[in-house]
């Protein structure tokens, strides 16, 4: 028997069917993503599951004694106590029992000896009743997400609350742990220790992510809601993404033959008394039944169509730092680094939450400075900042006057723009353009921020942790701006594949002040690093794969497949170049031509000679890594 399943599950909130007819059996230890649009139903979806929403119609039937835990996509607002009290609370009722030893043990500790005998009681009742084990569970997991059992929760920031409810879920060990976006602001080290204990969670999970790396790791099984619909792949991610657009071709192809005929028959039903002869009476009935179809159909959300409004170039030289460091409270969070920034570079930034990467952020801008060491700065650098807390953002006011700022218009790269037409791009139908900021989701909050700025131009785009919440067709899209994107990028993320696709390198965090910059992406720092003991991802992997780390085979990154695509074309137009150059330095008249013009040419012709070769040879290496891996 499954653990859990839904029969014909259906809701709607006052307008169209938000899930109509779907149904579900999760069984025992498997590991199910839901993923689908912004908006498309997959956090109600969730709560149904776990009984906090009823449907409107269909049935939930749970195994008898299923134990259910979850993590909401938003942390309650009147969330307090310590994060030893609420963490513990997810076990039930043995929580009153060892918040009261942490109590005690604190009382023992600051010289109290009359809580000597009393703390004896209570270890008593905890090892008759095998508590020791529970209490073991809640300091691993609270150690594992780097959190402070005596701190307050409601002095905590947003993320480390997120934290908090996240240790709560997974330390009862539930039969079935439901996951809304479960690596919001975590790190890069707790994910990757997440993806640890998930991968060796006895239970089943269902989970929702935008994170592509952490999904491809996770899921044994996806499950897709569109337009109401649910649709189940048996595969892991890479296997979905081909097999659904397979699908999606397949429906286009159904949809546009459909279309046709529907337009053939309304064409035939125009001409009048002989389509209503008795004979023609069947193919009447077969029109009005492909009307209905027609007018049923769901149509898929559109994608967002984002464009940036980019400023004219930099100097070459965007930013240069010479041994600067950070010393706040005691604490060294980095020191002595230096570095050099030019206009294109794509600079990821890497540490543990906490570690100082906007402030390092802000001693690039200027908005800091340096308690050592000196930054220097371009000219004509033109900043836009998306900033990670949507402080930019007025609760109160209605998305379209936070974008462009009490305008009924906005303009991108020359063009004029209505606000309304201008939010529809970002998937703002034009009564959520009029809502107030307050009412939206976390992902309509950050398609806000790109909309407002987008409509700024940049030369230097500056982006801490962008990709929350974001639905995945509008973090590729992001992704796609960001590569053509012809200024300068700094980014911070725990998004590891957007890392991978974007940063041309990264500045790492590595403990102890000190800060490396590495060539490339997440996994290329990965690959660089000095070895020291492995993250636990890197931990998880060897588990399941015995084979060491360097010796399994190189695989191009997605931003090494798109520079192997190119790289035919640019020899090509390199060579036809150099053709040309060799015919004017071969044409005696050229040299009676100014003398500049001619020592120019041969300067250019020896720098192309050392272009092609460096491209047959990068074309070469990228060849060799594509051939060497598995088919």
């Amino acid at each position: 028997m499954a653990l859990l399943s839904l029969k014909d599950i259906k809701i709607a909130f006052g307008g169209p069917e938000l899930i109509e007819g779907v149904s579900l059996q999760i069984e025992r230890r498997e590991r199910i993503c839901l993923v689908g649009r912004n908006g498309a139903g997959k956090s109600t979806l969730m709560k149904i599951i776990s009984g906090e929403i009823t449907p409107d119609a269909g049935e939930v039937i749970n195994e008898q004694g299923l134990r259910i835990a979850s993590l909401d996509q938003e942390v309650p607002q009147d969330l307090s106590g310590t994060v030893f009290e609420i963490v513990a609370a997810g076990l039930g009722n043995m929580v009153d029992l060892l918040t009261e030893y942490h109590s005690v043990s604190h009382r023992l500790s600051d010289g109290d000896e009359g809580a000597i005998d009393e703390l004896e009681r209570i270890q008593h009742q905890i090892e008759s009743s095998g508590g020791w084990q529970i209490q073991q569970r809640v300091e691993t997991v609270l150690t594992r997400l780097n959190l402070d059992p005596d701190a307050q929760v409601a002095d905590l920031s947003g993320g480390f609350k997120r934290r908090v409810l996240l240790a709560k879920a997974l330390v009862n060990e539930p039969d079935l742990l439901l996951l809304d976006e479960p690596t919001n602001h975590l790190d890069i080290n707790s994910i990757g220790w997440l993806e640890e204990g998930l991968l060796e969670y006895s239970g089943s999970i269902l989970f929702i992510t935008h994170d592509r790396k952490f999904l491809q790791t996770l899921a044994t099984r996806i499950i897709e809601l569109d337009r109401g619909r649910l649709t189940d792949w048996d595969c892991d991610y890479s296997t979905y993404l081909t097999r659904r657009q397979a699908e999606l071709d397949a429906e286009a192809t159904h949809s546009a033959l459909f279309d046709k005929k529907l337009s053939q028959e309304e064409a035939w039903i125009r001409q009048g008394i002989k389509a209503r002869r008795t004979r023609n009476e069947g193919r009447v009935t077969a029109l009005k039944e492909m009307r209905k179809e027609r007018q049923a159909r769901r149509t898929r959300t559109g994608s967002a169509r984002m464009v940036m409004n980019e400023a004219e170039k930099s100097g070459k030289l965007v930013l240069e730092t010479e041994g600067i460091g950070c010393i706040y409270e005691g604490r060294n969070y980095f020191r002595d680094f230096s570095t050099t920034i030019i206009r294109g570079d794509k600079i990821g930034i890497i540490g543990p939450n906490g570690s100082g990467k906007t402030t390092l952020l802000k001693m690039l801008l200027g908005l800091m400075e340096p308690h050592s060491g000196s930054v220097r700065r371009g000219t004509r650098i033109e900043v836009a900042y998306f900033d990670q807390h949507r402080e930019q953002l007025n609760d109160e006011q209605s998305v379209m006057d936070n974008v462009a700022d009490g305008s009924g218009y906005v303009t991108v790269n020359g063009k004029t723009r209505h606000i309304i037409g201008y939010l529809e791009d970002f998937l703002f139908p034009p009564e959520r353009a009029r809502s107030p900021v307050k009412v939206l989701s976390g992902g309509e909050r950050n398609r806000a921020l790109l909309a407002r700025l987008f409509t700024k131009p940049s030369n230097v785009l500056v982006m801490d942790e962008p990709t929350n919440d974001l639905d995945t067709d509008t973090l590729e899209l992001l992704e796609e701006m960001l590569m053509e994107y012809e200024g300068t990028v700094l980014l911070i993320s725990h998004d590891r594949e957007f890392l991978n696709n974007i940063a041309t390198s990264t500045i790492v965090f590595e403990g102890d002040g000190v800060l490396k910059e590495y060539v490339g992406g997440y996994d290329d720092w990965l690959r660089q690093r000095q070895p020291l003991a492995p993250a636990p991802a890197e931990k998880a992997a060897k588990q399941k794969k015995p084979r060491p780390r360097q010796d399994r085979p190189r695989t191009l990154t997605f931003k090494e497949n798109k520079e192997l695509e190119a790289l035919p074309a640019l020899i090509e137009t390199l060579e036809a170049e150099r053709e040309e150059l060799f015919g004017m330095l071969a044409d005696p008249e050229f040299y009676q031509e100014d003398g500049g013009r001619v020592s120019d040419t041969k300067t250019r012709l020896e720098a192309l000679e050392k272009e092609v070769t460096e491209a047959y040879t990068r074309w070469e290496f990228l060849e060799s890594i594509l051939n060497s891996q598995p088919a």
